[in-house]
């Protein structure tokens, strides 16, 4: 059974989909702990399937490294199999990365490598873009440059706004999360062999 953390900054729908999948007894991973950087709805979803829960709140540190070095202490405690950025918005350190990589993923509501950062949505819009997508990516040292786990094209109709088309980005983005855990750990997917065939 894969052991799963998944670490969020707001209301957690990408968890909620997680953690009902997961509480399926086919599902092949369980969801051991959610953590934050700062007080998140999302907490409310684990709160309600009984999973435990951690704050690391990133105005409490000196520095980006400071917060990493905490947050590492945190995963360490649940020593998880893979961890999951839901809704994360927040750059991880490179300690962390290193600490947890390849088994480290995140979804971005863009068809990677177009329109990466935090504002995918808004950009492929200002960009007049006819399509986009949602991805799952393993999250390596770079902004949204990791290996493509999954991937799937969602269509710009006209008059979308930022908001109408991330609503329709959503619930892909939630599909391929749950297939792509459950293809780690089913051993469809390789993280590490992935991670090395993407190395220069």
């Amino acid at each position: 059974m894969l052991t799963v953390a998944v670490l969020i900054s707001g209301t957690g729908s990408n968890l909620r989909a997680l953690l009902e999948a997961a509480s399926h007894p086919d599902y092949p991973a369980r969801i051991v702990a959610v953590g934050a950087d700062r007080e998140a709805e999302g907490f409310a979803h684990a709160q309600h399937f009984g999973i435990p829960t951690f704050l690391v709140p990133y105005e409490q540190f000196e520095s980006r490294a400071a917060w990493g070095e905490e947050l590492s202490r945190q995963l360490a405690v649940w020593s998880p199999d893979l961890v999951v950025l839901s809704g994360l918005m927040r750059l991880l350190p490179s300690g962390v990365v290193a600490a947890h990589a390849p088994r480290l993923i995140n979804t971005h509501p863009a068809f990677l490598p177009e329109f990466p950062g935090a504002h995918a949505v808004r950009d492929a819009l200002a960009a007049g873009a006819t399509q986009t997508g949602a991805s799952v990516i393993v999250v390596d040292a770079g902004v949204d440059t990791g290996p493509v786990l999954a991937q799937e094209r969602i269509a710009v109709v006209p008059g979308d706004t930022e908001h109408t088309l991330h609503e329709r980005i959503k619930p892909v983005e939630r599909r391929l999360l749950i297939d792509v855990v459950r293809d780690i750990a089913e051993g469809a997917i390789d993280l590490t062999a992935i991670s090395a065939a993407s190395r220069p």
